[in-house]
């Protein structure tokens, strides 16, 4: 857990070398880390993304994980009309040692965008992660790295309670959203892509 790195660290005194994004992309290139690798910059930090199950091997992808992918991706016709582009567990850059991957990511314009760089804080309206083991991280964590970044809407799909979570309202600098929703089936999600782009999702479309 990053959080718990950090913590334990300071309280140590060790003094970390946190990697940047540019440190990150080189260690690719050179082939030191396998480029497609389940592996994602927070904090500066490495880290192994979680995917699995609860109870599960932290590299296995769980099947219910599995399955919201494959239900976000069926979104991405009606996330296209809408002028943005919808990907699944690809990079964003959010700053200068924070590169994670979240599990969907709405883009604003076309992938040709992007054929240079990941998408940085503001041409991204929503980001997706799908919560089975990593509830925990994704509930702080990552919350924390993407309201500070202030992506304006954050999406929990929680498998273990069968619920998603909505984040929005951006605190830049206290690493949380101003304001949550929990919504279950039989509700809407609404996702705000632009000033007049609003896509609705009824929860159960998504939910595994």
């Amino acid at each position: 857990m990053v959080s718990r790195i950090l913590e334990e660290a300071r309280a140590a005194g060790l003094r970390l070398a946190p990697l940047t994004v540019d440190q990150y992309h080189r260690m690719i290139e050179q082939g030191i880390l396998l480029e497609g690798a389940p592996i994602e910059l927070l904090d500066g930090t490495l880290v192994y993304k979680d995917r699995a199950a609860i109870g599960g091997g932290f590299m296995t992808v769980g099947p219910s994980h599995n399955l919201v992918i494959k239900r976000i991706l069926k979104l991405a016709s009606r996330v296209e009309s809408l002028g943005c582009h919808l990907y699944c567990q690809g990079p964003v850059t959010l700053a200068e040692q924070e590169e994670p991957e979240p599990d969907g990511v709405i883009a604003r314009g076309t992938p040709e965008d992007y054929a240079k760089r990941h998408p940085g804080p503001s041409e991204l309206p929503v980001l997706i992660e799908v919560s089975d083991s990593s509830l925990a991280i994704d509930r702080t964590v990552k919350q924390r790295i993407y309201a500070d970044s202030g992506i304006p809407q954050y999406v929990i799909v929680n498998i273990p309670e069968v619920q998603v979570e909505l984040y929005e309202q951006p605190l830049v600098g206290q690493g949380r959203y101003a304001r949550s929703t929990v919504l279950r089936p039989g509700q809407i999600l609404s996702l705000k892509l632009g000033p007049q782009a609003t896509l609705d999702v009824a929860v159960e479309q998504i939910l595994p």
